[in-house]
């Protein structure tokens, strides 16, 4: 089995890292030691920001911008990875990639467009395939990819059908993933958040008093969850000593319907 190698500095690529659980989750991995690029689709400045941040805390952070709908601009954005890995950190190769970036959609299956559908599908599903594909030549033996996926693959709730099975595509993909990957020592997982209170999906969690109190009362530890609470989870999966945990959901809900 390939080991990481223990010379090479821990770096995650983050994608939608410049704000809500992607942010949180460079910050704790930030905090760590870790070494972070996020990417943005068009607010630089917010990107910005986020970076100086993470500079903050200790360690080198690059913003580079990336819109995972568009598929066919994945091998130059690998191209700039890898001269940013030279040019930031003297090397050729970084150890985490999170495929976090997203984006949100409450619409039943009747109101439900195919434009929609599509944008759904290229941002989460063929987004996260052909992204991974471009840059797992950069990716450390040993290294670790974490994809994005939902509490709402496992459990329904009405308006989130198309949303939900991107993300159901995406955990049978993780496994897929770990089976091939593997013979590189590259572990590979999904974290599937529950309701989380962030400006994703229009802020519904956050700000629908009424929804939150639901989400609450249907939540084993009685409240809605918060961005620590997944950045957390993914800094952990990501630590040297978890490596042995591959091709698994990670619910991190709080038993969210249980």
């Amino acid at each position: 089995m390939t080991q990481a190698n223990t010379t090479t500095p821990r770096i995650a690529l983050i994608t939608g890292g410049s704000r809500g659980l992607g942010k949180n989750a460079a910050l704790h991995l930030a905090r760590e030691g870790v070494g972070i690029i996020l990417t943005y689709v068009g607010n630089r400045a917010a990107a910005e920001q986020a970076s100086a941040e993470l500079a903050a805390t200790g360690v080198k952070a690059v913003a580079l911008q990336l819109d995972l709908a568009k598929s066919r601009s994945f091998p130059d954005f690998a191209d700039t990875v890898r001269e940013t890995l030279k040019s930031t950190w003297n090397t050729e190769r970084f150890t985490y990639l999170v495929n976090n970036g997203g984006m949100g959609m409450h619409a039943s299956i009747a109101e439900t467009s195919e434009e929609v559908f599509d944008e759904l599908c290229n941002v989460h599903l063929k987004g996260t395939f052909f992204l991974t594909q471009a840059l797992l030549p950069l990716i450390a033996d040993g290294g670790r990819i974490i994809n994005t996926s939902s509490g709402l693959a496992r459990f329904s709730l009405p308006g989130y059908a198309a949303y939900a099975a991107m993300k159901g595509g995406v955990e049978v993909m993780t496994r897929y993933m770990a089976k091939e990957f593997g013979a590189r020592g590259i572990a590979v997982n999904t974290v599937a958040p529950g309701a989380i209170e962030t400006d994703f999906g229009g802020g519904r969690v956050r700000d629908n008093a009424e929804l939150n109190a639901f989400v609450a009362g249907q939540t084993a530890l009685g409240r809605a969850g918060v961005p620590d609470d997944i950045g957390a989870a993914v800094a952990s999966l990501l630590r040297p000593e978890n490596g042995w945990i591959n091709a698994q959901r990670v619910e991190v809900s709080g038993g969210m319907f249980i």
